[in-house]
């Protein structure tokens, strides 16, 4: 078992309560390899050889390294998601119940299993805009504390919660806060107190619950991995691990973690807006190519599309298709689907295959039993903006969308070898739906 890895992952999403928090630590994991961070209002100057990084409002993140034999180059981008399923924050949170507690008023973020959040130690992180002398500035938060919990209903007053709850967010979800009554603006003064500022001078805040359960290696020979927000930021973890160590003259190398995700994507800083396409425009620019060098170069890029997928549960097997159904420890999953919710085709997981067996990875192949309709992922709302063939892959795991995730201590170890092998390589792809691959 590779627990080098869990435990690299582990102290990861432990670092990464909100997307906010996962941008910031891929940046720090990107500065620490010598990775440039760029503005998207400033000019670019770009060097072969060298690499990049650009956040989009904190929370979506785009490096790439340039490739020093440029004469025919193509994208090969990475594709993940830094957010996950939760409950936000209302701008005026507090609400006294009859002068004995506070709860927190809460909306929901994406479609999280609600059952999972109950009796659950919580806290609150996010970011604060603070006014300053020299203007408003962002700083990141994290209220790291036991401070919340939504204590179930007790089953004598319940006797049916056994046989099924439809639970109302504004009414069964809201946080308990305080055991008396605290005044609007109570957690407003504790972020305050936290970042060292006044009140007053606090301007706005994105406030997420997250849940503060400590991540767990079980079973019975160690092989599963449990811990919240699984979905995606395994993905995001060792898809960058790959991108980092990963390196090929001819390509530009892409890695992109868009936020907003869960909610469907179509913000400035989701996988249906510009952004990627923004900075594949500014790169082949900066490195002073024109128009038609870009759409040569688009044409021949390829991207993986990389979000969990769903293992068998070994208590609702029947959920799943009858052959193509995927296991934890079993390897990296392509996901296809005829309605095209994913992106994978005969060309896309030929290629995808050629680069797994270059890097001795497994892979397995889900699709949704045909009474059933799926999720869908990144790969096909980011070809809204920009075409490149792609494939959707993600890592085997249990309980998605749960407070509480699972998946194989194998699996993130092998998203990792594939991601390398990835970026290694030199994909060379034709109208007719042929291709080459080069070390």
């Amino acid at each position: 078992m590779d627990m080098k890895t869990i435990s690299e992952l582990a102290s990861f999403i432990g670092r990464a309560p909100t997307a906010f928090h996962a941008v910031e630590e891929m940046g720090s994991m990107l500065k620490e390899e010598g990775f440039a961070e760029l503005e998207e209002r400033k000019r670019w100057e770009l060097e072969p050889g060298k690499g990049y990084y650009i956040t989009r409002n904190q929370s979506s993140i785009i490096a790439f390294k340039v490739g020093d034999e440029l004469s025919d180059y193509s994208f090969h981008v990475t594709a993940s998601h830094s957010d996950s399923p939760g409950f936000k924050l209302k701008e005026n949170a507090e609400l006294e119940i009859k002068k004995k507690y506070t709860v927190l008023n809460t909306e929901g973020y994406g479609g999280m299993i609600c059952s999972t959040w109950f009796d659950r130690p919580l806290s609150v992180a996010g970011r604060a805009i603070i006014k300053t002398e020299a203007g408003l500035i962002t700083r990141l938060v994290d209220l790291d504390r036991d401070l919340l919990m939504i204590p179930s209903l007790a089953i004598h007053m319940d006797r049916s919660v056994n046989d099924g709850r439809k639970f109302n967010k504004q009414i069964d979800m809201l946080p308990v806060f305080s055991g008396e009554e605290k005044a609007p603006g109570a957690v407003r003064k504790l972020v305050a107190e936290e970042l060292d500022v006044a009140p007053e001078d606090i301007y706005g805040m994105d406030l997420f619950l997250y849940n503060r359960t400590a991540p767990a290696v079980w079973g019975s020979d160690n092989e599963f991995f449990s811990c919240p927000r699984l979905d995606d930021l395994e993905c995001a973890f060792a898809s960058l691990k790959g991108f980092l160590s990963g390196a090929n003259a001819k390509n530009v190398n892409v890695f992109a973690c868009f936020d907003n995700e869960e909610v469907g994507s179509g913000t400035k800083q989701g996988a249906g807006s510009t952004f990627l396409f923004d900075v594949l425009w500014r790169i082949n620019r900066a490195l002073g190519k024109d128009e038609e060098d870009f759409y040569r170069a688009v044409a021949g890029s390829f991207m993986l599309s990389c979000d969990n997928a769903h293992a068998v549960h070994p208590n609702y097997k029947e959920k799943t298709d009858a052959t193509n159904c995927v296991y934890m420890n079993e390897g990296i999953v392509v996901k296809s689907h005829a309605g095209q919710k994913y992106t994978s085709d005969a060309v896309s997981i030929a290629v995808m295959k050629a680069i797994s067996k270059e890097a001795d990875v497994p892979l397995q192949f889900f699709a949704n039993r045909s009474d059933e309709t799926g999720g869908s992922t990144l790969g096909n709302i980011a070809m809204s903006q920009v075409s490149m063939n792609a494939v959707d892959i993600g890592l085997p795991q249990l309980a998605m969308h749960s407070a509480y995730e699972t998946c194989g201590v194998k699996d993130a170890k092998y998203l990792i070898r594939a991601a390398k092998a990835f970026y290694d390589s030199h994909i060379s792809t034709a109208g007719d739906g042929s291709f080459q691959i080069e070390k």
